[in-house]
């Protein structure tokens, strides 16, 4: 990939678009292969697909510490290394550092954040699931909120367009509370996990279990950079070099580099969208190169923000002029506000016991899938509290040599390998966060970064429905595995010390709506009194669902970004 990278000052663009992770990536491909010169901003540093995996092929007796994070990293990585997981050796690179990029909490929030082309979307993941009309019309049912301004009927289509472009592997249930899509073939299931799905299938009627729909290749190839099947490696954190799961690095930015069309400019921290007051619309993006610490300012006639749920937010609320003095597209007062996230670390384990004679072949990306099954009406409705959760998990055989130290080498390793460990099933829920005005994220200008920005500071929790949710979903994890005839059981709740942020699934910062009075944007993700941007990150999200998110802002941005190319084009006509 070229990537046209920008040392030149030129100033006028038909669009630009801030963000390369997911959401801006489709924005990049779907504007420029709609023949609009586009300028790409990230904040971040370049990361070209392969050549910049340098930890992609490394064995944990190549990393230092065999892998765990070092001492170093955990101090400069605190809040990152809340999660438990992002902060290892292998794929820490692709996280902040918490000191160089600090935040604020009065209520804590872990902010996961990656600053480089392409993302998140390089350390994403990957389960891709379809929200249904139980999502989009949850709001107006249960009189929470505001109604989102779209219904499943107006996103299938684009969906379908994102599946069949970055692949995603899974099966056709005919379930109307999960929607199918346009689906590779599935990942097997292993011969535990089946026996659950039979156990539950026969036991609890209306529970159905099965693969994970993650953005996986299984077959054949898909358009970018030499894109090809997975090789269930599970390395995917570290960038995959077979392009076999979709990122921005892999596919979409390559699309749109194709074309002639775009620019990229990494290092440029947008600040400011500039509006002018006398057109009523959007005229560029004012940033700061992060290299020379210089100011500068491009035109556009479009503006599409992808920045990431608090980062769009963020520049909205710096966004200030005469007519939006407290942000751009607050007039409602909800920018920055009904933060949500999917709680979880909640759930069940057990032993499976009598299949010590099989074992499986490979790594898998993802395991098993659960769809919500709870208030869907009648016996699944629940008293204590509304809408639903889901269940990702597996099972898996464990090696005493992975435990102990000291089984890593000699006649002990060579034993261990011929014979491992017990069948663990873990069954691990996912469950909606209610929007909530009072969780919200502000700008704190007295403390500001290290170059003159207002920090944000976080002020969000989970509330009394999230916490009724979260006995039922340990309770039934329990349930089906007992129905599976699973032994050694244990549910567990890990909600002390946990906060919102660790799902990683931030959303709902400048939500959509029809009224610009109670929401910042319409129903094609276009601010209501500034109808030339475009924000279609999760900060858009009216609702949560429970299904993992990116694949809606991919569906969304890509009928955003063409709805926009419309427009341009009738303009200039």
């Amino acid at each position: 990939m070229n990537n046209n990278y920008l040392n030149s000052m030129e100033e006028e663009y038909d669009a630009i678009v801030i963000g390369t992770g997911i959401s801006g990536g489709w924005a990049a491909k779907e504007l420029c292969e709609n023949g609009l010169k586009t300028l790409v901003l990230e904040r971040g540093r370049m990361i070209k697909h392969v050549e910049d995996y340098h930890t992609a092929y490394l064995d944990p007796w190549d990393l230092p510490n065999g892998g765990a994070p070092s001492r170093e990293t955990r101090e400069r990585k605190s809040k990152q290394h809340r999660t438990g997981y992002v902060t290892a050796e292998a794929h820490q690179h692709f996280f902040v550092d918490d000191i160089k990029h600090p935040y604020n909490e009065d209520r804590r929030f872990d902010w996961i954040r990656g600053y480089h082309v392409g993302g998140r979307s390089l350390v994403w993941g990957r389960h891709s699931y379809r929200l249904s009309d139980l999502d989009f019309e949850a709001n107006k049912k249960d009189g929470v909120a505001i109604d989102w301004p779209v219904r499943y009927k107006d996103i299938a289509p684009w969906y379908s367009k994102v599946e069949e472009y970055i692949g995603v592997c899974g099966e056709k249930l005919g379930l109307s509370q999960l929607p199918d899509g346009e689906f590779l073939k599935p990942i097997e299931m292993n011969c535990v996990e089946e026996v659950l799905k039979e156990k539950v299938s026969e036991k609890l009627n209306g529970r159905v279990i099965t693969t994970g729909r993650i953005a996986h290749i299984t077959e054949g190839t898909k358009p970018g950079l030499g894109r090809s099947t997975c090789q269930y490696r599970n390395r995917c954190m570290r960038g995959c070099p077979y392009g076999a799961y979709f990122s921005s690095n892999s596919s979409t930015l390559p699309a749109a580099d194709a074309t002639g069309n775009m620019t990229l400019r990494p290092f440029s921290i947008a600040t400011e969208i500039i509006y002018d007051e006398k057109l009523g619309k959007a005229t560029g993006i004012k940033i700061i190169d992060t290299e020379t610490k210089e100011t500068y300012a491009f035109n556009a006639k479009i503006i599409f923000l992808c920045a990431s749920t608090i980062a769009s937010a963020s520049i909205l609320l710096q966004s200030k002029s005469e007519r939006f003095p407290n942000g751009l597209g607050n007039d409602c007062g909800e920018l920055g506000h009904n933060i949500m996230d999917h709680h979880f670390h909640v759930g069940a384990r057990a032993i499976a016991e009598g299949y010590d004679d099989k074992y499986y072949k490979g790594r898998r990306p993802g395991g098993i899938y659960i769809p919500r099954f709870r208030n869907l009406g009648g016996n699944s409705d629940s008293k204590d509290f509304i809408r639903g959760y889901g269940y990702q998990g597996g099972a898996s055989r464990s090696s005493t040599s992975e435990l102990v130290a000291e089984l890593k080498y000699g006649p002990e390793l060579k034993e261990a390998i011929l014979k491992p460990g017990a069948w663990n099933v873990n069954l691990l829920a996912f469950g909606e966060t209610l929007p909530d005005h009072s969780n919200r994220m502000y700008l704190d200008y007295d403390k500001r970064d290290e170059w003159g920005l207002p920090t944000v500071t976080f002020d969000a929790d989970f509330g009394e429905n999230e916490l009724a949710m979260r006995k039922d979903m340990q309770d039934q994890a329990v349930k089906m595995l007992e129905a599976a005839g699973f032994k050694d059981i244990q549910g567990y709740d890990n909600i002390e010390g946990r906060a919102m942020g660790l799902g990683i699934h931030e959303m709902g910062t400048a939500r959509m709506g029809h009224d610009p009075k109670t929401s910042v944007l319409n129903k094609y993700n276009q601010v209501h009194n500034c109808t030339n941007v475009y924000v279609t990150d999760g900060s858009f999200m009216t609702s949560a669902g429970c299904q993992n998110p990116s694949l809606t802002y991919m569906a969304f941005t890509a009928r955003a970004a063409n709805h926009a190319a419309n427009e341009f084009k009738k303009s200039n006509s």
